[in-house]
Formats: structure tokens, sequence, C-alpha cells
């Protein structure tokens, strides 16, 4: 390959991959990509109305975990596992579906809309701590015996989830 096809193939790799990172930054700060279901071939193959649908696929954005905190009394930190955030968005549709009458000609609709909904979750986390006090001056700096402590976070989900169920006539 001649130097002067090198560099023009690699300026347009380059062209594409900026116009395809500059497009992807506003969806990545929706939070969802909405994804059409093309289903036009077979309405026209089958010459009948067909359902309409769109999707929005999720895009999940971890965030970072609180680190360990110190606390007096304990000789492990507590949150010895943090719990990791997750962010992102529920999977929204919207589908559109033919309903043919009984009497008469032509068709009703059926629609469902569900958006997609914000998701904040954080992971399950662990919380340990020793068997053994800090150092006690009373006893000489040696520390003392005590239970075990072991602890898990439960998870976290926050969503609010909705959706529309609708008729009506022909499209």
């Amino acid at each position: 390959m001649k130097p002067t096809t090198r560099g023009t193939l690699a300026a347009v790799v380059t062209g594409v991959a900026a116009a395809v990172g500059a497009a992807a930054t506003p969806a990545a700060a929706a939070g969802s990509v909405p994804v059409p279901v093309p289903l036009g071939g077979i309405s026209q193959s089958l010459g009948t109305q067909v359902p309409e649908a769109s999707l929005d696929v999720p895009l999940l954005t971890p965030g970072t975990p609180e680190g360990p905190r110190y606390a007096t009394g304990r000789l492990l930190p507590e949150g010895v596992l943090p719990q990791v955030p997750i962010g992102g968005t529920l999977p929204g549709a919207d589908l559109h579906a033919p309903l043919p009458r009984l009497l008469g000609e032509g068709f009703d609709h059926l629609d469902v809309d569900a958006p997609a909904a914000g998701l904040h979750t954080l992971g399950p986390g662990l919380d340990l701590d020793a068997p053994l006090t800090q150092p006690d001056p009373d006893n000489f700096g040696l520390p003392a015996l005590k239970a075990p402590e072991a602890g898990l976070l439960a998870p976290v989900l926050r969503t609010a989830a909705g959706a529309g169920l609708g008729t009506g006539s022909g499209r």
C-alpha cells in the first residue's frame, strides 16, 4: 500500500472515529439509546399492517464507591467492601399495534407507551470488625477480646416506572 493511500485511509478512519464519538456523547448523557424495530419489510411482504415498535436500551454507568471510613473504637474501618453506585435507566418501549375491526373495514389501534425511567442502585457491601479492641493503656497497651462483628449491607434499588395503554380508531 502506498504511503499516500495509508495517509488517506488514516484520515478517513480518524474522521469516522471522531464522528462516532461525537454522536455517542449525547446518547451517553441521556442514559438510554432509542432503537427502532424494523418491521416495515414484513408489512410490505404480507400486504397488511403490522405492529410498530421502538425500544430504549439502557446505558448503565458505574459510579465511584465511597471509601472506607475510620471510626474510633474499631480496628478495621467501616465499609471494608464499599457499595458501588450504578446509575442508568430501565428499558423503555413504545408499541403501536393495529387491531382489525370486527364489523366493517379498516383497523383500530392499540398503543403501549412505557418510557425509560431513571434507575439508581447501590451494590451489596460488607462491614467487618476484628475480635480485638484498640490497645488499652490500662491493660499495659494490650488489646482486649470482644465478639467479632460482620454485617452485610443490603443492595438498594430506586426507580419510578410508569406506562400508558390506549386505544383509538385508525392510523
